[in-house]
């Protein structure tokens, strides 16, 4: 019986059996139904492109038809998730593009359903670009429970793909494009029937002549209604379905009211028709919307470029021969060869070769940056002088690319407390105008002038519309972000663009902050029988393992037949461990029980077994725009101050060096936290920190700063992180915060103010139906580009 492979598992199938699955074109054998239906799942989760770029078969299903493949389940396959989850700290992460989204109200809606679910920990919906940035617990739930749980409240979710989002955005905008051009297309015709009926208010027309233009102008309307205006429906029904009110019940009121009301009054031959004013301000609702979103994508196109700069192939080479793949196929360990003008294909580590790499798609500075091996390059970069080759060392989601976008849709998703009050006042002030509509009715009605009353109480409903108001924020907030990426400025938490203007005080670390972090061992003190070449082993097996700059000056020193055990980290003081039966300590005088040797430089001290046996004299050159940056902090009129851990005259003259006046020196962390508790009584402190005894102190402050080579420890304590390590780019980023609060406020202020000026101007019957859709789409869209101006800010 001849065999051949499962395509989804590799297992080998009988040529009787029968199953197969239509993938790429052409039908795939399968061994068993399990196989099938799970093949099947990943084609209509539109995820095929797994199979092209999968370095390993599936695992084989042993059910039948798996129960778990309903609905969503495609999405739960480990095989498939490798593209879009990251996984930290026991959370799954998942970045989720949301059709149906028209408002910040229907972000609230989602983020409200999905913190129902157990095993949420975070949901957070940015109606901007129209995505969610979810995590959960994955022994409590599952992505495709997530998904339908979306899917049930009426709205449809996918995993965030570039591709798949550029495919899905250019269908939607087309889609958008002909329901706006049908509406613009009916609003002209309806408007020359409208001329016809207006004139027979000044001569006799007949009545025959205005039942026709009547009947011709409901079938030209009808479309716009019942095709046009859809989204307001659909955004307003799941609104309503959900106990709540939204900006687009009113509009969808106004709509169907005023249709319902003109056929009315044209089947009966009696009464006002209000179809050219039902098509034209459907037109101009749709325009607005229309450019609001053509707006939105430009404010989050610059998060989608990153992962353009990553190239789809990379040249692999196994046992010295290059073969191209594509990138996808790349696994950890693997040796790549990357060209001079190529861009890397994947994190990793130089192995061989020297070159300048252009960083500037992470950073924002074109300056090349020297790569020798052993050194880190990262995705998207460009190798620009000689070839490298690279051992491969994190792909996919794991990458610092991936990283970064994460962080920046978390900023983006991000409210700060202003945003959050002007959603709740969006949703209260829906209510209110539906109150205010309905009470406008009512006193024109039977009091004012009843003929009146209805086109009236549409303008209410129309003008008010609270758009303005829901944009004002996450516009501002996206452009912002999208700025801080191209400046390799990384904000991690909710609120920075609030925190950083009313910083006043900036407190600065010393090392790998106000210096390089580039330590080297500027000299050497013995003080037994041990030679220098046993003391730097020593010392480099004890620093094995730590991520602290002085750390790094050991590295070259490290033995391979020495090893230290028993390590211990004291934050702070120093590290002690055990080499050939004997305790060694290497830190701080006070940790190696000694004096100090010298005050005038920076030293560390060796002890073995109690006894100082050596002393290392350290140095580490001040940042280049370190000078800058404290003169730019002082002209804003910044208190500054150093808070270090070292207790030499180095700390003296940075300090002196760069025209600081406060310096606190051979501070322990709790004496740092304590520092900061200090000064924030009296000031808003900002914290510069690159160690793991920055950590708690970075916590602490109101904003803390990591510089992008510090610890992971110290990075993901900070608010913000500059990935260039360039300081400058700190008072760049508090330009930017002060200017997106300027814009934020203006904003607010447009759109409450607009509002409260049009009510009762609409209240009053001086504004026509077809004149509160063109001032309420206007007001959209000032607002929106208004928030754009940030996009073109010069630094």
């Amino acid at each position: 019986m001849a065999l051949s492979q499962c395509f989804h598992c590799a297992e080998p199938i009988a040529a009787v059996d029968s199953f197969s699955t239509f993938i790429d074109g052409e039908h795939r054998p399968m061994c068993c139904p399990g196989c099938q239906a799970v093949a099947q799942a990943i084609v209509d989760a539109g995820l095929t492109s797994y199979y092209r770029y999968r370095s390993e078969p599936a695992s084989r299903q042993q059910a039948l038809v798996p129960e778990a493949l309903k609905g969503f389940s495609a999405y739960d396959l480990p095989e498939v998730q490798q593209d879009f989850v990251h996984s930290q700290n026991g959370l799954e992460e998942v970045t989720l593009t949301v059709d149906g989204i028209s408002c910040a109200a229907c972000a609230w809606l989602i983020e409200h359903k999905l913190k129902q679910m157990p095993g949420v920990k975070q949901a957070m919906v940015n109606s901007t670009t129209q995505r969610a940035l979810i995590k959960w617990l994955p022994d409590q739930l599952k992505l495709s429970n997530i998904l339908n749980e979306i899917n049930r409240i009426g709205y449809h979710a996918a995993p965030f793909q570039l591709d798949s989002e550029e495919l899905a955005s250019s269908r939607n905008s087309r889609r958008f494009l002909l329901r706006l051009g049908l509406a613009g297309f009916a609003t002209m015709q309806v408007m020359m029937f409208a001329l016809a009926l207006y004139a027979g208010y000044f001569t006799d027309l007949e009545t025959e002549f205005r039942d026709y233009f009547r009947w011709v102008s409901l079938i030209f309307a009808a479309p716009v209604v019942f095709y046009s205006a859809q989204p307001f429906y659909f955004s307003a029904l799941r609104a309503l379905l959900s106990g709540r009110l939204n900006m687009d019940v009113s509009v969808s009121i106004a709509i169907c009211g005023a249709y319902i009301a003109s056929c009315v009054a044209t089947i009966q031959g009696t009464g006002e028709v209000y179809f050219e004013s039902v098509s034209m301000f459907t037109f101009f609702l749709l325009l607005g919307r229309y450019f609001e979103q053509s707006a939105r994508r430009k404010a989050s196109v610059s998060a989608s470029n990153l992962h353009k700069l990553v190239p789809l192939t990379a040249v692999r080479l196994t046992n010295g021969t290059p073969e191209e793949i594509p990138a996808k196929r790349l696994v950890l360990n693997d040796i790549i060869l990357v060209k001079p003008g190529e861009a890397i294909a994947a994190d990793g580590k130089v192995i061989s070769g020297v070159s300048g790499v252009n960083e500037a798609m992470l950073t924002g500075e074109q300056h090349p940056v020297l790569k020798r091996p052993a050194e880190q390059v990262y995705a998207g970069t460009i190798n620009l002088e000689q070839p490298l080759e690279i051992q491969v060392s994190a792909l996919g989601q794991d990458q610092l690319v991936a990283e970064i976008m994460r962080l920046q849709e978390f900023a983006a998703n991000s409210r700060p407390a202003i945003a959050i009050l002007a959603d709740k006042l969006a949703r209260y002030f829906s209510a209110t105008i539906l109150t205010i509509a309905t009470i406008t009715f009512l006193i024109w009605h039977y009091f004012i002038s009843p003929e009146d009353a209805f086109w009236i109480t549409l303008s209410v409903l129309v003008a008010t519309c609270p758009c303005a108001l829901a944009l004002a924020t996450p516009t501002a907030v996206t452009c912002a972000t999208g700025l801080f990426t191209r400046l390799g400025i990384i904000s991690r938490t909710p609120g920075v663009f609030e925190k950083l203007p009313q910083v006043n005080t900036v407190l600065f670390d010393k090392t790998g902050t106000l210096t390089n972090g580039n330590v080297t061992i500027d000299g050497i003190r013995l003080f037994d029988e041990y030679t220098e070449a046993e003391v730097l082993e020593f010392a480099a097996a004890l620093e094995y393992g730590s991520l602290h700059p002085i750390a790094k000056a050991f590295s070259p020193y490290l033995s391979s037949s020495l090893k230290a055990t028993a390590i211990r980290h004291f934050v702070g003081e120093g590290i002690e461990g055990n080499i050939e039966q004997k305790t060694f300590r290497i830190g701080n005088a006070a940790f190696c029980n000694c004096s100090p040797v010298d005050a005038k430089r920076q030293w560390i001290y060796l002890s073995c077994d109690g006894k100082l046996i050596a002393a290392y004299a350290l140095e580490d050159k001040l940042r280049a725009d370190a000078k800058q940056t404290v003169d730019e902090l002082k002209r804003e009129g910044f208190g500054l101050a150093i808070a270090s851990g070292d207790n030499s005259r180095h700390v003296l003259e940075v300090a002196e060096s760069l025209g600081i006046e406060k310096v606190h020196a051979n501070l322990k962390p709790a004496d740092k936290l304590a520092l900061i508790s200090e000064l924030q009584a009296h000031h808003k402190v900002a914290m510069f920190g690159d160690g793991i005894n920055d950590a708690p102190v970075l916590a602490a402050a109101h904003v803390s700063v990591a510089m992008g080579s510090g610890t992971a420890l110290a990075k993901n304590n900070a608010d913000l992180i500059l990935l260039g390590d360039h300081l400058h780019r700190f008072t760049q980023a508090v330009a930017i915060a002060k200017r997106t609060r300027r814009i934020i406020r203006q904003n607010l202020a447009w759109a409450l103010g607009y509002n409260l000026l049009v009510l009762p101007l609409a209240v009053t019957g001086h504004v026509v139906p077809y004149v509160a859709a063109i001032g309420m789409s206007a007001s959209s869209l000032i607002v929106v580009s208004n928030s754009l101006r940030l996009l073109r800010t010069k630094l």
